[in-house]
């Protein structure tokens, strides 16, 4: 049941957060560049609910826009290296011997390196965009999800089913297809909650830098660029807590769906 409620919470924030990000736009139906001379840094009013930047920017619209940003590089770099990982975790954990030895040799390498400045180092080649951005988040990140796939296809492929499927002539792609992957993707849910809060973090860090997403395409990390300034930090809160309350309630929504399931899929192993 507490599993249940921390799924459903999650679930209900993520998405009242994919509603207003994908839907409030269409609502408010303003430019995401438009500019208010007469009202730059200008506070929260009936004209601009969340106050404008320091060129007449809507706050509040770009706000929902970053959302949408932030979300589909959340995802789509998820989806990637998720997609990555199972693929080479599969091979490495079901065919064993070289291809084993080969591919979590390559694991043992991306991870040797620091992560942030590695990114860093990539964002800066590939130049900053919210494509490069996805594809640096997914090349740097599928280790992790290559070995949580791996451990548990060595245990799925001993059991006596696996045994039984090579017995009457099932081929290695039926085996891994219908049986091996429907009884990891459990554990690739949990992953996939963990990878997809860090793709967020990851890529809101790096537009703050400068190294992601570049102005005018708002995000909620380069929105954050703005708090450089202890101006905006003392005296103009509307640019700087709305991201950054939108960055944490994410990451937290994605961390409780990812805790509830973790904490079901425990519960069911010892059953």
């Amino acid at each position: 049941m507490k599993n249940n409620k921390l799924i459903l919470i999650g679930g209900g924030i993520l998405l009242a957060l994919f509603i207003i990000s994908f839907v409030g736009p269409l609502i408010i139906n303003q430019d995401i560049s438009a500019v208010d001379l007469y009202n730059l840094s200008a506070s929260p009013s009936s004209e601009h609910l969340m106050g404008t930047d320091e060129l007449g920017r809507d706050t509040l619209v770009r706000l929902l826009y970053g959302g949408r940003v932030s979300l589909i590089v959340g995802i789509f770099a998820t989806l990637l290296q998720v997609g990555i990982g199972i693929i080479l975790g599969v091979l490495a954990g079901y065919f064993g011997g070289a291809i084993d030895i080969i591919i979590m040799r390559i694991v043992d390498v991306v991870m040797c390196f620091p992560f942030f400045i590695v990114a860093i180092a990539l964002a800066s080649v590939v130049g900053p965009s919210i494509y490069n951005i996805i594809f640096i988040i997914a090349v740097l990140s599928w280790t992790d999800v290559a070995r949580i796939v791996r451990a548990e296809v060595l245990s799925v492929k001993e059991r006596d089913f696996i045994m039984a499927s090579r017995a009457v002539g099932f081929n290695n792609f039926d085996i891994i297809s219908e049986h091996i992957i429907p009884n990891i993707l459990s554990s690739v849910l949990v992953a996939m909650t963990l990878s997809m809060a860090n793709a967020i973090l990851t890529e809101a860090s790096l537009s703050f830098l400068g190294m992601g997403v570049r102005p005018p395409m708002p995000s909620w990390g380069n929105m954050l660029t703005a708090a450089q300034s202890m101006r905006t930090l003392s005296s103009e809160w509307w640019l700087w807590i709305p991201p950054g309350f939108m960055i944490i309630i994410s990451v937290l929504s994605i961390n409780l769906i990812g805790e509830g399931f973790r904490s079901k899929l425990d519960s069911e192993k010892k059953v």
